[in-house]
Formats: C-alpha cells, structure tokens, sequence
C-alpha cells in the first residue's frame, strides 16, 4: 500500500493499481489549460482540473486510450469520453512510449496517428474517493504479489492461415442490458484472441450498433492480441432511449437499429483508411441478442454489394416483448452471405461460452468458404474455349493452358464462390469440365494443366453455341455473372458474330476473344 507500482507490458500497455489509504484524502487537482501537454507533467499519477469551454479543433491528440506524450491532456480526456467538454476533474498516469500511435475519431476529436513517441499516458475520471482501484489492462508482466509471472513471448505477425479483416458488430441496444453486454464483451475477446491476430494474420474491429452506431476501433488501429482485449474491455455500453421505465412497453424506434448498423459498417468501417488490406476476405459477425425486429435483409445484400461477407451470431431466444415485432422469423437466412447453414451460429446464452469459441473461430478462419460477397474474384462464372485445331502446335497449346491457368488462379474458386469451366474445340468440341466438376482451386488447376492436346480444324461458332447450351445452360439459375472467355491463334471456318450475339442475349454471356497475333 501506498505509491502504486507500475510493471511494463510488452505490448506497451500497463496495469495500473492504486490502493491509498483508507481515509486518505486525494491532492487538490492542480488547474492546467487547454493546452497543456503530458509531457508538461512530471509526475507518475497526478490528478488535475481541465477548464471548460476549450475548442475541440485546436486540441492535438495522438492515438487512442493510450496518448503520445506531446498531447495535450484535456484533449486526450474529451477524446475518450472521461469528461465533457465543460471541463472537470482527470487523473492522468504516466505510461512508456510506445511505437505507433493509432488514430479514432471519438466524441468530437479526431486523433492523429504517431509512429513513435518517447513517453506517453492515459487518463480515468478524477476521484476524490478514499480507496480507489482502478485496472487498465487485461493481463500483467507481474502480478501484484511481486511474483514474477513466466513471459509469453507475443507473435506479431499472427495467424497467416487466418487471413480475414473483420468486424464485430456488438449488440449495444438497449434491451440486451449492462450485465448481458459485458459478457458479450467477454466472449467477443475470447474469440479475438483465438483468431491469431497479427501483421500478416486477422485484422479486427470493433462496431457497437445501438440507436446510433459507433465504430469503437477500426482495422488499423491494434494489430497485437493485448491491444484488442484492451480496447475490447474498455468499450462502454451505448444503449437506446432508456425513457420508459416498464420494460414490457416497447418503442418501436428502439428495434430499428441492426439495418442502420449494418449498413454503416460496410459502408464506413471497411475503407482503405481504416485500415483494408487488398485481397483479404472482408467479414462483419453480427452479435444479436434475441431477434430484431427490423428487416435486415436489405442491409444484408447491401452490405455484399460492398464486398463484405456477412456472419451472424444469434444468442438466445427472443423475448415476449419482441415476438411480436418480428418481422421475419428467417431472417438470418436472408442477411448472410449464403443460406447453407455456414454463415450462421447460434448460441443458448451468454453463459458457460467458452466451448463455442473454438468453431466459431474454425469457420471464421475457413478462407475459401467465407469469400462470398459480391466481388469480382468470387462473383463470377467463366468457361474457357481453347483452341486445339492443328494451327496452334503442342508447345502453343501448353503456353495457352498456362495462360489459362494465370487467369484461374486469380479468382476464388469454391463451391459458393467463382467457378471455371473449361472446353477445348477444333471442328469438334470436348467439355473438358464443367462448372459444378470441380470447386477448389487446386483441382481445377490441376485439370487444366493435364488437358489434352486435340489438333484439327477451327469452328469457332459451333464452340460458341455447344458451350452456351451445355456448359452455362445448367447454371442459368446462378447468382454469379457469366463470361465466356475464347483463346484461338486464328480464324475460324465458321461464322462467330451469329453464335456470340446469341449467347450475349440468350443466355446474357458476353464473350471476350483472346488471339495470338501472328
């Protein structure tokens, strides 16, 4: 007891436990102005008083919960909610520096980015109180005793085979409750950390939908596990208009929050600024708890326009009070990205979750089967049409096959994404295979590569109309846009400008010719 103890941890954030005296009295606050800095106070705990009526523009934040040094110190407590801008009491802690600083817009403020600073802090709401204990982080190098705990060394670099940008779209409305978003917190890091995350692993954030959702941190912002817990933890409970007392009597404007928030997370969270990285599956997991009462389908297919992958997390049953405002009772199958049972999870309760973490993270972490949004690399179905006729020659053939090969190979093939047909024609045709034969991309590059050479004329036309009919006649109901991709070396004997303007208004399958120029 007395001066607190501080113990460092590696990832640069600090447990700080403060135990005074029973019947202590705190110092007086010592007044400082709008622009006072961290670095302007020496001191390892110090309480102040921030004036009030301070310009938010003219406060220079860096980074978020845990602020470079050069900040200025009522800025740093507006930005993370601890006062208002009247002013009032802050405690402020010195931490270590540290070698990025991210950036949140919070409360009015947009922080700044840092990459590294010397020394840094962060700030709690001042207290006068006698006995105060006051926990900043989710573990600690040493615990409290002074016994030393044995280090974890942490990977930064993360999962690489769980390559994933994602989102966790917490329930904050108001009828899940304090105590029922606190354990949501709880498990939503349980999963975090399981997940790897890391420089070259999973990228998470963080979305509260209530009546007015909030982006609580983005991409960028924490890419170690311990900075995710951290800031997880210190995400407060929004809520919705809390006016009615009677918990039985239901506005419905307090249900219309999930469509809002959904379609603010695609729409605002995965951008390049946030922090997207490009080929990296984009998922937002949907945490509801009961049933909302709006139609999110809509916000659903919006949100895969965008390219984000949508999961949803239900948990429990809805109350009375909300069956009768249930619009669809199906309505996770409408949100999701595919009505196959993979895209949804269902859990009992908040309590005893522990055992649902691992397979929620398992499928999370399924790369090939979670890329199903409305993109370009997995919204597409192509058949190539490869010229064998006796023209082209054995080693052009096989130059044509790699070709064809750098294409697939670009594009994410499974059974709910892209998919790759292959038909190989002279005055013949042969469907090497079809759309639905294979869907990985391993088997279908294996199969390109092990096609054989036909040789004879060139009938373009008839290949046209026979892939047209028989490869994409079978996929006409597909969500996926068509392509009919032709490789040739030369003229063809027969006409095309017919059999391609048929398929184009037929069966809407544009046809792009590739030719070798002689």
């Amino acid at each position: 007891r007395g001066e607190p103890s501080r113990f460092p941890l590696s990832a640069g954030v600090w447990l700080l436990l403060l135990l005074e005296p029973v019947g202590s009295q705190g110092a007086v606050p010592i007044a400082i102005t709008c622009s006072t800095r961290g670095l302007d106070i020496r001191k390892e705990k110090v309480d102040v008083l921030c004036p009030g009526g301070c310009p938010l523009e003219e406060f220079s934040v860096f980074g978020n919960i845990v602020y470079a040094s050069v900040s200025s110190i009522c800025g740093a407590a507006v930005h993370r909610g601890v006062i208002s801008n009247s002013g009032g009491p802050v405690r402020v802690y010195s931490l270590p520096g540290r070698e990025n600083y991210s950036s949140v817009d919070a409360n009015g403020i947009q922080s700044q980015t840092l990459s590294r600073w010397s020394a840094s802090f962060t700030v709690t709401k001042g207290k006068s109180g006698t006995q105060e204990a006051t926990g900043l982080a989710v573990s600690t190098a040493r615990p409290p005793t002074g016994k030393r705990l044995k280090k974890t060394p942490e990977k930064k670099t993360g999962n690489k085979d769980c390559k994933a940008d994602i989102a966790f779209l917490i329930d904050g409305s108001f009828n899940i409750g304090q105590r029922r978003f606190n354990l949501q917190k709880n498990f939503v890091g349980k999963v975090a950390l399981m997940l790897g995350i890391g420089t070259e692993g999973p990228h998470v954030g963080l979305v509260q939908a209530s009546e007015h959702p909030k982006i609580e941190f983005y991409l960028k912002n924490f890419t170690s596990a311990k900075d995710v817990l951290f800031a997880i933890k210190e995400v407060g409970f929004r809520g919705g208009n809390s006016n009615t007392g009677n918990s039985s009597v239901v506005d419905p404007e307090k249900f219309l929050v999930w469509r809002k928030a959904l379609k603010h997370t695609a729409q605002k969270f995965f951008t390049s600024d946030a922090g997207v990285r490009k080929g990296i599956p984009k998922v937002v997991v949907v945490f509801i708890d009961g049933w909302p009462s709006d139609d999110i389908e809509e916000a659903g297919i919006v949100a895969r326009e965008f390219g984000v992958n949508v999961f949803i997390v239900s948990v429990a049953k809805p109350i009375p009070e909300e069956l009768g405002m249930v619009q669809d009772v199906a309505f996770v199958d409408k949100a999701v990205c595919r009505n196959n049972g993979f895209f949804s999870y269902h859990m009992p309760n908040w309590f005893g979750t522990t055992k649902y973490v691992k397979p929620l993270v398992q499928k999370l972490c399924s790369h090939e089967q979670m890329m199903c949004s409305k993109t370009c690399y997995n919204s597409v179905n192509i058949a190539f049409l490869i010229d064998g006729s006796s023209s082209v020659g054995d080693s052009n053939f096989r130059l044509m096959l790699e070709f064809v090969s750098n294409i697939a190979q670009t594009f994410e093939i499974s059974d709910i994404g892209a998919k790759i047909a292959a038909v190989q024609f002279t005055y013949d045709q042969r469907i090497e295979f079809g759309f639905t034969d294979y869907n990985t991309k391993e088997n279908v590059l294996a199969v390109i590569r092990n096609i054989r050479y036909m040789s004879g004329g060139t009938a373009t036309g008839e290949a046209i109309s026979l892939t047209v009919r028989n490869v994409f006649g079978p996929m006409r109901d597909s969500p996926n846009k068509n392509f009919l991709v032709i490789v040739t070396d030369g003229q063809s004997y027969d006409d095309v400008r017919g059999p391609a303007a048929a398929a184009h208004d037929a069966g809407k399958v544009p046809v792009l010719c590739m030719r070798r120029i002689q």
